[in-house]
């Protein structure tokens, strides 16, 4: 039986205890964060040891000084380490700078000021432009759009990816459609990884704008929380295949591998476009921190180094994400006021409420003493239609402090549903 069963005597009960639960966790004046999904501490000292490389070694494999300046590309080595990982020819993988967010802004800024291979002109020049954003989605990403004036249209999210019978009705219509945001793997926040059906179609599906791009941020490309490994098909060999090679654009970091503000940001893609960024990157850098490359590569060796570093990421982090499933299960299942993921990967834990009320929670939880991220996050514009997702970053707190966190989440979900159904 559900809320929405029980009869008004039990119903209004039930809303009696959830203020009750409210009230002993306001007095508790506790304050814990789960806004974010940042690294714990124990997760940055596993990579401890690069803070003592590269020693007295600074030669890079190919005879590079990594004091000096140079090398647009990154170090040879470390780009074959993650060449298999990111799923990109070594050859045409970069390795560039600290953030693959960084990345993602440049070739937004560069695709505006200047043309990309197969466009006519400047996409600056364009009346208007749009990029499709998966929902619920990475609000960084439509940040970017929003920095610069594009509009940001949305696509519903499905168990597979992105709804691909509206995003091929979008692409195929509207020539101002210029791209569109892609976490293939362990997507955030709902965890889902894309079929090879769904990466078969954006490889494949005709653009009214011949210079569309999609921003493929494999971001959990080796997050694993399970010892189901999940795999994704090769967008830029299926994009060849399909006569778009250079339709795709690779990201990745070692941001949440290593040192999440310490890292090494990648971008791969078709040899035009890998060419593209650099004629424009060198105007700006005349190299990269090669020596944090340097130390990088010799910390985690080959990619299988980076699968055995990754098994004691996991180890950190899937106690947690049990943790939030365990309360959750134990707070409000049954109840039918609100579903949950169950990621295998990744770094989030969605919640849905089925009959709304997110932004009120967020305020409850945070007056409660537990920050979470704004509800609207998840969508363009900071605004969810439904006012239902809540994502939840169990990573960085403590797992006393991530208890505690959960439960008042849970608490506040049971106050504002049950007040809802007591409002009908």
């Amino acid at each position: 039986m559900t809320s929405t069963d029980l009869p008004m005597s039990d119903l209004t009960a039930q809303g009696d205890r959830a203020f009750k639960d409210y009230e002993t966790l306001r007095a508790q004046g506790r304050s814990l964060d789960l806004t974010r999904g940042k690294p714990a501490l124990e997760q940055l000292d596993i990579s401890r040891e690069l803070l003592t490389l590269p020693g007295d070694r600074w030669t890079a494999s190919d005879g590079t000084d990594c004091r000096n300046y140079g090398g647009l590309k990154g170090l040879p080595e470390l780009r074959e380490i993650f060449a298999p990982v990111l799923q990109v020819p070594a050859e045409r993988l970069l390795a560039v700078g600290n953030s693959s967010l960084e990345l993602m802004h440049d070739c937004l800024v560069h695709a505006l000021l200047s043309e990309v291979p197969g466009a006519a002109r400047r996409w600056v020049d364009d009346e208007r432009i749009a990029f499709l954003c998966p929902v619920p989605g990475y609000d960084r990403h439509f940040a970017l759009c929003e920095r610069f004036g594009m509009e940001l249209i949305s696509v519903p999210m499905t168990d597979e990816g992105p709804d691909m019978d509206v995003v091929e009705r979008l692409v195929a219509t509207d020539p101002a459609v210029k791209g569109i945001w892609c976490v293939p793997k362990y997507s955030n926040p709902t965890g889902v990884s894309y079929s090879d059906e769904v990466v078969e179609r954006l490889a494949s599906m005709p653009t009214a704008a011949p210079d569309f791009r999609i921003f493929w941020d494999n971001a959990y490309a080796v997050h694993h929380l399970t010892d189901e490994e999940v795999e994704i098909r090769d967008v830029l060999a299926a994009s060849e295949a399909h006569g778009h090679p250079d339709r795709p654009l690779v990201f990745g970091s070692t941001s949440k591998i290593t040192f999440a503000g310490a890292g090494v940001g990648f971008f791969g893609a078709s040899q035009s476009n890998v060419d593209w960024l650099i004629s424009k990157s060198s105007k700006r850098s005349i190299g990269p921190d090669k020596l944090n490359q340097l130390r990088h590569a010799l910390f985690l060796q080959d990619s299988e180094g980076v699968r055995a570093h990754m098994l004691k990421q996991r180890a950190l982090l899937q106690p947690k994400f049990e943790l939030v499933q365990q309360i959750l299960e134990r707070e409000l299942g049954g109840t039918g006021l609100a579903r949950w993921t169950s990621p295998k990967g990744g770094y989030f834990i969605t919640l849905q409420l089925v009959h709304g009320g997110a932004s009120e929670v967020v305020r409850l939880a945070g007056e409660a003493g537990t920050a979470l991220t704004p509800a609207g996050a998840t969508h363009p514009y900071g605004v969810d239609p439904d006012d239902a997702t809540i994502r939840i970053a169990p990573s960085y707190p403590s797992i006393e402090d991530l208890e505690h966190a959960v439960v008042s989440l849970a608490v506040c979900v049971r106050l504002v549903g049950y007040e809802q159904l007591l409002a009908q």
